[in-house]
């Protein structure tokens, strides 16, 4: 089994930074592309950020310039550094990553079960 935990989200005042992390646990073999997406309440999912093993990167219009996706394959773990917050990044931050499992026959997607970030103006 694999799991997804994010951590570092909270509270934080508009123009701040916050550092989001998301490490992968269980058996797995290898990590494609890792992924971070936001809900915001009454709105739909949508990605911010990926990043691929070799270390592509892609970023929401919305994010670019303020949000630095990367990860450490060693430690299976992605990262969001997110600067120059504003009140409209205020979203559930999920991460998710292609992986595959010790006994899987191919690659699938798992999420992460969430971190909030609230950003006051």
């Amino acid at each position: 089994q694999v799991q997804l935990v994010e951590s570092g989200g909270g509270l934080v005042q508009a123009g701040g930074s916050l550092r989001l992390s998301c490490a992968a646990s269980g058996s797995i073999v290898s990590i494609n592309v890792m992924y971070w997406y936001r809900q915001a309440p009454g709105k739909q999912r949508e990605l911010v950020a990926s990043i691929t093993r070799a270390g592509t990167t892609n970023y929401a219009d919305s994010v670019k310039g303020r949000f630095t996706i990367y990860r450490d394959n060693a430690k299976n773990t992605v990262y969001l550094q997110m600067n120059s917050l504003k009140p409209e990044d205020t979203a559930m931050y999920y991460c998710k990553a292609n992986v595959l499992g010790g006994k899987w026959s191919s690659y699938a997607e798992v999420w992460g079960q969430g971190t909030l970030v609230t950003v006051s103006s």
